[in-house]
């Protein structure tokens, strides 16, 4: 019975994994900040076209949902992922991942050719401060989101090569923390930036 409770136990309760388990919820607070911060500078600079296109006039709110969609049901299968690896179901688990990651890669491409179609229609970075401020800001969170699937990756060749661990346990529950915040950060873009730039 005493195995059974160990090994659906939350990484989490460990006493040893504490400091790094404050470290990150630090790091995730400077990371609000610094997304705070971007959204604040979006909202001031909106409207600063320079006589060029607005959001209205250059987003797509269909593709955005598309990408809101995957978005989501990447942190849902995260989830999914973060408790078969605590009851230790190692190859569940990284089948959830490995969809995790495609889902993310999706997101990922799809942001990319939104930007790469906004430069070659002429509507780059520096055409204007609106311009400047959006690529900033989803551009900023898409470099989270490739850091997040480097992360993923990483930890995929761990569980393939040394399976689960109690410090790894809580290096994943990290990763899927990480995750979820960017899907929340994420809703925030999708209704400040597309959702309000384009109603």
């Amino acid at each position: 019975m005493t195995d059974v409770k160990n090994t659906v136990a939350p990484a989490l309760e460990d006493e040893s994994q504490k400091p790094s388990i404050f470290g990150f919820w630090l790091y995730l607070m400077t990371d609000t900040v610094l997304f705070a911060s971007l959204f604040a500078t979006f909202i001031v600079l909106r409207g600063r076209t320079a006589g060029g296109v607005s959001g209205e006039e250059i987003f797509s709110l269909p593709y955005v949902f598309i990408e809101t969609l995957i978005l989501l049901i990447s942190s849902f299968v995260a989830g999914l992922a973060l408790f078969t690896a605590r009851a230790r179901r190692k190859a569940l688990t990284i089948s959830l991942l490995l969809v995790t990651g495609l889902l993310g890669l999706a997101f990922l491409a799809m942001e990319i050719h939104e930007f790469r179609t906004l430069v070659t229609e002429g509507h780059g970075w520096g055409t204007s401060a609106f311009l400047s401020s959006y690529f900033t800001l989803v551009g900023t969170h898409g470099l989270h989101i490739l850091i997040g699937l480097i992360w993923l990756g990483v930890s995929i060749m761990f569980i393939l090569q040394r399976g689960f661990t109690d410090r790894f346990l809580t290096r994943l529950t990290m990763w899927s923390m990480f995750w979820h915040f960017l899907d929340v950060i994420w809703i925030g873009i999708f209704t400040i930036v597309y959702l309000v730039g384009i109603v």
